[in-house]
This record gives structure tokens, sequence and C-alpha cells, in this order.
């Protein structure tokens, strides 16, 4: 057992901890198309190597290796972090997932492509579309009068009509468009008239400049938060959210442009701002028009149903009913066009290439997109990780700017490119005292030789499959290593929100058979959901049924290994049943950063940003030691675990401390139970063992107080001075 002693966690932490920060630079390949909530490829190559290479981590994970001869499996392989790592290390990899979106990513991750080829098709597509719509996205300069300027981002505010005086009020939550830390002024919409302002400091009270347009003292207040709004035209105090699904979704006005004007640009500084004027708002119509006269084009739409879920509810009660409502009609002109381009390009990996970026382009082109007004750039749908409906809208221009702006299919035609160049010749990422250095991979490659049948250790072969691992059969001793981050019970509903992209994909992609369903969602998915009523019971038997038919597949002593973490200790229940189903002994809990410390879905949740490491084995004799004496070691196990981390660079918070801790008491409960477990027993009968024996055991752990003593743990560096001490913080 290698890993066991040979995981590096101050190593593998500063590694972890930095990839997190800008992911795309240290793994390219994610920028293939968005999935949520990836793991460290560092950690996962990190985990391999470990096992397979053993001691002196930090020496050869800067060097090629060649472990084919391995087959390496994961079975719940999502955007496929564990499946990537061992096929650049030449293992064979076997991959299943429920969800088309997730097999379909994977399989573009590892697919081979004419980069050269797929940059001129990119470039065809973008011209076509461009002389068809381009036109729509231009306006005119306000600083040059030059009348072809084009409109990087159109900023839109819902509007709800008054029941008193029966106009459409505009909803702002504010009245700030952009900050001054990227542009020259701050930029505020006057709440009288709609100008835009650029001042030179931000309204203040009594002394707040004037409109340029109308004369009124400027505010930074909006007129709209929490469903409740004061109409701007007769002042009475209405609701835009009551309670009652709405019928359809609220009308939009456009209220402000981000623009690009090559003519005057090395003359002038800063950003272009304006307010739309009459030819704007023609422009849009004519869009408008365009798309009703264009049969084929709407053939192309996605006119599915939205089905009712837990992150779709809240699409439902803002009157999203059809996934076409949540773009405008520009937009959907757009897009069409885009896609009907894409598809007239011949059938072969260059246009799944383009359908990818194309699927992937979605979630910046849409009407729930927000706009930042400190970056000055249009924000991702899922930045939280679920369907946020805002007051202020952005639409960015579909195809982008080469170099300036983001969300449009030139920008990620680069990105979708330089994820291929990385796959050819990965790197890693070595840090110095004032630099980073990347450090070319001599020998290593990310690309696999597609089968249809379990690989026979031949190297690189990939068997990937969009099925569900409780239906499949894997013969015994099939597999050195299953690698993988399993679903967390309550997370995100990611079916619900792959389906946004899913059902333009379908469309395109109509007659592949692993297309064929409505939804990516499944009754078979390993997640809790209200909706579905889908609880831990039917989390626990699908995590077990896993678990069983991959540890039957491993060969003996073979590591089982997976990360999780939960802020609730009912959810490692499952971990517990399924782990002891299968017959696997928990060796060993390692602790890893898994999420970056910003990251906008967990920000003042509480959340931990560490993952438990779960490393197990089949065949293993438990310890011959009692629970209770590993009770005993458990401070001064995470203690040392801590300042290790520490030395890695995490600043540990509660949450963090309370996750490993919750990790190393799962560890134990498993030794309990291993010798008395009953696997015939039902479901409910075993949750309830494990949670009364895991009562049992923190009733002799006051794990407040031992939390309170971790935080406290103090830290010196390599020159003897304290780094960190008691850094007690609420949980």
């Amino acid at each position: 057992m290698s890993l066991e002693q040979d995981f590096d966690i101050p190593f593998v932490a500063q590694l972890a901890l930095k990839e997190k920060q800008i992911q795309q630079e240290y793994r390219p390949v994610i920028g293939v198309h968005k999935w949520f909530a990836r793991r460290p490829g560092t950690v996962f190559r990190a985990l391999l190597l470990s096992e397979f290479v053993g001691p002196g981590l930090e020496q050869h994970y800067y060097r090629g290796h060649d472990l084919s001869g391995l087959v390496i499996a994961d079975p719940f392989m999502g955007g496929g972090t564990p499946v990537l790592e061992a096929n650049r290390l030449g293992c064979d990899v076997v991959g299943f997932d429920i969800n088309p979106m997730a097999y379909w990513i994977v399989r573009q991750e590892l697919a081979s492509l004419d980069v050269k080829g797929f940059l001129l098709a990119a470039n065809r597509v973008a011209n076509e579309v461009e002389a068809q719509i381009g036109h729509l996205y231009e306006t005119t300069c306000l600083e040059c009068g030059y009348d072809r300027a084009t409109v990087k981002y159109t900023l839109w505010v819902k509007q709800e009509t008054c029941q008193h005086c029966g106009n459409d009020s505009d909803l702002f939550p504010g009245q700030l468009v952009a900050k001054n830390d990227r542009h020259t002024h701050f930029v505020v919409a006057c709440h009288a008239c709609g100008q835009l302002n650029e001042l030179e400091r931000l309204p203040e009270g009594g002394c707040s400049p004037s409109c340029s347009r109308c004369g009124v003292q400027l505010s930074l207040d909006g007129n709209a938060a929490k469903g409740k709004f004061i109409c701007r035209h007769c002042g009475h105090n209405g609701r835009y959210l009551n309670g009652v699904l709405r019928e359809r979704p609220p009308k939009h006005r456009m209220y402000a442009l981000e623009y690009f004007c090559p003519a005057c640009k090395k003359h002038h500084r800063g950003r272009y701002f304006k307010t739309p004027d009459t030819r704007d708002l023609e422009r849009y119509a004519q869009a408008s028009e365009q798309l009703n006269t264009q049969p084929q084009l709407t053939a192309l739409m996605p006119d599915d149903l939205i089905p009712e879920g837990d992150e779709t509810k809240r699409l439902h009660r803002w009157g999203y009913h059809r996934y076409r409502e949540m773009f405008n009609q520009r937009q959907l002109l757009a897009l069409t066009t885009l896609l009907q381009s894409i598809l007239q390009q011949p059938q072969g990996p260059v246009q799944d290439a383009l359908l990818t970026v194309f699927s992937d382009i979605l979630r910046y082109q849409n009407m729930l997109c927000r706009y930042d007004t400190y970056a000055l750039k249009g924000q991702d749908i899922f930045s939280v990780h679920g369907f946020p409906v805002g007051l202020v809208q952005c639409e960015a221009h579909p195809l982008g700017l080469e170099g300036i702006g983001s969300g449009g299919f030139r920008h990620f035609v680069q990105k979708y490119a330089k994820a291929k160049a990385y796959c050819e010749s990965p790197f890693e990422v070595r840090h110095g005292k004032d630099k980073k250095v990347r450090v070319p991979i001599q020998g290593e490659v990310i690309r696999a030789n597609f089968v249809n049948d379990l690989p026979r250790r031949t190297g690189r072969a990939a068997l990937i499959r969009k099925q569900s691992a409780t239906e499949t059969e894997l013969p015994s001793g099939s597999l050195d290593g299953v690698f993988t981050d399993p679903p967390y019970f309550d997370n995100v509903q990611y079916a619900e929100l792959m389906d946004f992209c899913y059902v333009w994909l379908r469309r395109a992609k109509a007659d592949h058979p692993d297309f064929t369903a409505l939804s990516t969602r499944s009754s078979q998915e390993l997640t809790g959901n209200v909706t579905l009523r889908r609880g831990l019971e039917h989390f626990t038997e699908g995590l077990s049924e896993v678990f069983i038919r991959m540890a039957k597949a491993l060969v003996p002593g073979g590591p089982f290994v997976f990360t999780y973490h939960h802020n609730d200790p009912e959810a490692y229940l499952p971990l517990v049943v399924a782990l002891l189903d299968a017959g696997l002994y928990c060796t060993t809990v390692l602790p890893v950063p898994g999420e970056m410390e910003a990251s906008m879905h967990i920000q003042g949740t509480g959340s931990s940003i560490l993952d438990s490491v779960f490393v197990c084995r089949a065949g293993i004799q438990p310890e011959g030691r009692g629970w209770q004496e590993l009770l005993a070691e458990l401070e001064a196990r995470l203690t040392e675990e801590i300042k290790l981390l520490r030395r890695g660079g995490v600043a540990v918070s509660r949450g963090d401390v309370f996750c490993l801790l919750s990790g190393h008491i799962t560890r134990i409960l498993i030794h309990k139970l291993y010798r008395s477990w009953c696997p015939a027993c039902s479901v409910e009968e075993k949750l309830e063992v494990a949670r009364t024996s895991l009562k049992k055991i923190t009733s002799e752990v006051d794990t407040r107080a031992l939390v309170d003593r971790l935080m406290q743990v103090r830290v010196k560096d390599n020159e003897g001075k304290i780094v960190q001490e008691d850094l007690i913080l609420t949980l």
C-alpha cells in the first residue's frame, strides 16, 4: 500500500489551492465545456502517482510517466477529472455517467482533433454568421460618430406593470452601471430619464451630481427588491413576485450599451458606454422580424417545456416555462443562425467540436446573465450553480470581438483550441518564491483510443459509457483501481442545469443514440431531490450498488479512492453503508483542497473548501485496536493534518476542521462496524445501525470543544516564527 504512506499533504495542498484559483490555467482541458465542481486535476495526479509510482511525490510529480498496463475506473465521471488524469499517465480507463452531457463532454475531452482544421472551420462559421447578423450588433459611437461600432454588451432591466397607474415600471435593484476600477469614471443611470452619466465620484446625499439630460439629482438607490417595487411613474407600492406562478416572463427594457469603436480607440481612454438611441432599438426590432421570417431557424429553437425541479422551480415562479423563453429574440436569431452554420459543416470530429463550443457559449448567451459592474463583463448563468433570476440582464455579442470582451463564439473557439493543445502537450506548474513556471511533461498526452468493450491493458484505451454504474457488470480483477468524485447526496441538481445546454445539443444531434431522451434527468440519479422525492435511502441504495460492483471488479487489495465533503454528518452515513456493503475497509482519510475559497456558490455558507479523500481496499483486516483507541488518537491526528495543510498554504477555517473531523469519524465508524455488518439487512435498518453508532461515537467526543482546540493550533514557519494561531471562526 503506497498511497497511505506516500501522499504528500502540504505539497498537494499548495498545488490544489493554486489550481482552484484559476483552474483553466493549470488544466486547460476543462475549457472544452463547463461542468460543475470539478476537483483539482493535481489531486488525482498525485493520488495515482502516490499509489502506482511510490515515494518521493514532489520529485516524480514533474516527470513523465507511462502507467500502461493499468485499468482505472470512474463510476461517476462527471466532467472527467480522474479519467483524464489516468489517461494522461497511459492507463486504460473506464468511465460511466448517466448524464448524456457528462458522456459527451468527456468524449470530447479525450477525442483526437485536427486543431488547424477546427480553427479554419470555426473561422468560416463566424464569418458566415457575422455577414448575416453582424449589423444587428452595431451602434453609433458617441465620441467620433462612427456608425459601425460594435456592441459588446446590451443591458436590460425587467419591468412590471403598475396596478395603480397601468404603466410599465423599471425594476432596478440599483442605478450603478459600472465602477471606475476598470473605467475612467463611474457610470450611473438616471432613475428619472434613463440617461447614462459618467461621474468622477458616486452620488452621495445632498451633494449628489445632477443628470446631464434632465437635471434630476442622481442616486444609486434602486426601486425594487425582495419581490416589491415602487412605481417610477406614480410612486405606488407594488409587487413583482406575489407567490403565484407567472404565465410568462417579465418584459425587459434596453437601457445601456457597452460598445467598442475601432475608429477612435487610439485616442480614447477607458470603455465606451451609451444610452441606447432610436437606431439601437430599431436594430433589435429588425432582429425580431428577421427571426419570424425564417422557419428553418425556428425549427432549431428548443421549444421544450422546462420540467418541475428543485432548481427550475425558480424559473417557473418567474414565468419561464419553456427553454426558448430564457433568450430574447435577437439571441434566438443569433444562436439558431450559428447552429445552422455549424450543421452545414462536414460531419465528424470538427463539427462535434464546434457543436460543443456552441453548447458551452449558451451559458453566456441568455437573459439570465448579469453584468459585472466591477469587471465590466457578462457573468456566466451558472456562476452560482443554479438559475439566478436577477432584475438586470446582460446580452453579450454572440460572436465576440477577438481579444475584447468575453462570452462569444470566437472566445470559446480559442479556449477549445487551447484545451486541445494542452492535451497534446500537458504541463504542470511549479511555484517559486516570486514566479510560477510551466514545466512540460515529456511523453504524456491526453488522447484516447475509444473501445466498446473492457480495455485489455493496452494503454490509453477508453470505455466511456452513458450508463449508470449500477447496471454494469465488470469481471473480477479487471480493474487496478477506482478513483472517483461521487455525488454528495443533496448537492446541486446538475442534470436540471445541464438540460439548459442539452435541449439545444439534442436538436443538433437528433440521430445520436445517446441524445434520444427529452432530458438529462433520470430516476437513477444519485442525488437527493425534493421534487422527485428522492431521499437518503435512494442515495444510499444507489451508492451501495455502485460500490459493490466496482469492488468486485478490483484486483485483490486494489485502491478504491474517492473525494467527499459535506456540512451535515448525516450525509456521511450512506458512505458507511456503501463501503461496508462492498466489503471495503477505509485504510486512511487524507485532506485536500477541493474548492476555491472565493467560489460564488459557497460564499457566506460556512462550507469547507477541503475534501476528505477516502482510501479504501477490499480484503483488508481491520486494525487490531478498538474504536475508542482510534478516537483517543483523533485530536493528535487532526492537529498534525492541520499543520500540514497550513504548511501547504491553506488558511484552515472552522468549517474545514469540521469537515476533516467528519471524515475521520466516518473512518472510525467503518472500523467499528466492519466485523459485525449485515449486508443483507434493509437499507433503512443499515442506516439506523450506522446512525446509532455515529451517535455513540459522537457522544464520546465533544466535537465543538475539539474543533475550538484545533482552531488554536500554533504553526511555526521554517525560521521558528508563529504564522498562524487562534483562528476560531463562526461556523
